[in-house]
């Protein structure tokens, strides 16, 4: 059986929680609660390059906020 979060003829989706925190996710599972989709279906490679872009800072969102605090 396939990994299938990382088969690469698979489609998947970008995921974002409240946190900004993103995840590659098979298109075929549904949606976790708390998670919303930032990119459509799309190959594994595209939606790594579409993490890789917009998610430039590692730290959950609540982190940032008690240090700007």
């Amino acid at each position: 059986m396939t990994n299938p979060f990382e088969n690469p003829d698979s489609s998947y989706l970008v995921l974002v929680n409240d946190e900004g925190q993103h995840s590659v996710w098979p298109a075929s599972i549904d949606v976790p609660d708390g998670w919303t989709v930032a990119k459509t279906a799309d190959t594994r490679d595209a939606c790594l390059a579409f993490v890789e872009e917009n998610w430039t800072d590692m730290r959950p969102a609540s982190l940032v906020k008690a240090m700007t605090e």
